[in-house]
């Protein structure tokens, strides 16, 4: 495990064994019949007043039904006043907007609190269970996943799932609301890649009856939809830049507004999101925003492919086979998984991962059902062949270093390929970034950089 924050926010992402230090927040009551009482800010948005539905309800009379709110920042804990009847004071003046240190003084009405700052050590250790909600696995890796994911679920962090696509981030993100004090709420799945960009602000936030040609009713977004539950943001790296911007007012006001509508409505949600683009890399490129980016990823988890686990495949292949087989209903008996198949299973490099697997495992399974077998057929399965010929030849050029793990040998490629293509690239343009980065589709600033790290530009 290891972080990655700024001052006051903290990204909390799921890849080595070491412990993490997760810098926390509370606001203690100073003053007033509440005196001594403590709460820990652990939501983008937390908002104090006298109103039952506030995150810290303060019953006193100098205080408004909604005071103020904290927001959770990329720069740390801003308080912003919401139009309180008495004011909010920090440190002794009067404040629309600021933000807070360690140890400031913050006056609500007639109460005093103050910020505390504590750190939360968290020494990830691997779940004892081979299995998190759907999502199953017997690996150290996936072990470790299912740990950090036991000690998540029942908080409303918001988590961001990367991995290739295929490796199952759908599965996990419901298994972390099934297993969430949200679970009696609403899971709604937007999946931002197959929703036409016009329409992408609609499905998420709704629309008004005549914001737009076609909009014959009003109709609620999947953040309203959502309310009380989780919204899975799929594919959230495919989101126009230009939408990217209000989808970060609403993760940080809880607020939506509907296209084509005035009126705000205050959503109380939790939200997962998961990408299968490497969304540090679209930031640097200019193509995802930092500041989202940062709200969406509070813990960042990267799923391994199949082939990186390939001890779980037999595990994997007898859950599914359990979900796809509906023969035991009929009163026949379950299909086996010879010795044999299971071999195939693993010698197969799994491109399309869980998702390819369990759509081979489904094919074998009408075909050995259709003839009337009683162990599933090999032959429906991948080849259990070795690499190919080309494969050989690319192995024995390719001069690997023993001793490394597939992602250090990979990363050894794709520096020196990053290195050779940025040269061969401002070749055939003689060194004009302007248009090598329009042949690229690359941003301009990206591809310098690329050339300034390689040695290429001054």
């Amino acid at each position: 495990m290891t972080t990655r924050a700024t001052a006051g926010e903290r990204t909390l992402h799921a890849r080595s064994d070491r412990a993490v230090e997760l810098s926390r927040c509370a606001l203690v009551v100073l003053s007033g019949s509440q005196r001594g009482a403590e709460r820990v800010i652990d939501q983008p948005v937390f908002r104090i007043g006298k109103s039952p539905d506030n995150d810290l309800v303060l019953g006193d009379d100098t205080v408004s039904r909604l005071h103020c709110e904290i927001l959770h920042d990329a720069r740390g804990f801003l308080v912003r006043d919401l139009g309180s009847t008495n004011g909010t004071m920090l440190d002794g003046r009067e404040v629309k907007e600021a933000y807070l240190t360690p140890g400031s003084a913050l006056t609500i009405g007639s109460i005093e609190l103050k910020l505390r700052p504590f750190s939360e050590r968290y020494e990830p250790m691997p779940s004892e269970q081979d299995q998190f909600g759907d999502a199953v696995g017997r690996s150290l890796r996936m072990r470790e996943l299912f740990g950090l994911c036991e000690r998540l679920a029942p908080t409303d962090a918001s988590v961001l799932l990367g991995g290739e696509t295929g490796t199952g981030k759908d599965v996990l993100a419901r298994a972390l609301h099934q297993h969430s004090r949200r679970k009696a709420g609403p899971l709604i799945v937007v999946d931002c890649g197959a929703v036409v960009g016009s329409l992408i602000e609609s499905e998420l936030f709704g629309h008004e009856k005549g914001a737009f040609t076609g909009a014959v009713s009003q109709r609620a977004g999947a953040f309203e939809l959502a309310h009380g539950g989780t919204i899975f943001l799929d594919e959230v790296g495919e989101l126009p830049l230009d939408l990217q911007p209000k989808l970060l007012r609403v993760l940080e006001t809880r607020t939506i507004r509907r296209v084509g509508g005035n009126k705000e409505l205050r959503v109380d949600i939790r939200v997962l999101s998961a990408s299968k683009r490497n969304l540090p890399l679209e930031v640097e490129r200019g193509k995802f925003r930092e500041d989202l980016f940062f709200r969406l990823s509070v813990v960042s988890m990267d799923l391994p492919s199949l082939r990186e686990r390939r001890e779980d495949i037999p595990l994997l292949a007898r859950h599914l086979l359990a979900k796809l087989d509906d023969g035991p209903s009929r009163g026949l008996p379950p299909l086996r998984l010879e010795s044999g198949t299971l071999e195939g299973l693993m010698s197969h490099d799994w491109p399309g991962n869980v998702r390819e697997l369990r759509n081979v495992l489904e094919r074998a399974l009408y075909l050995s059902r259709a003839q009337g077998r009683d162990e599933l057929l090999l032959a429906a399965l991948p080849s259990a062949q070795g690499p190919s010929a080309q494969a050989q030849a690319f192995a024995s050029e390719a001069n690997f270093e023993p001793g490394l793990s597939y992602r250090e040998q990979r990363a050894r490629f794709e520096e020196s390929f990053e290195s050779a293509y940025v040269a061969w690239l401002l070749g055939r343009h003689e060194g004009n970034v302007s248009a090598a980065a329009r042949e690229a589709d690359m941003d301009r600033k990206y591809l310098y950089k690329l050339a300034k790290k390689h040695g290429l530009k001054d």
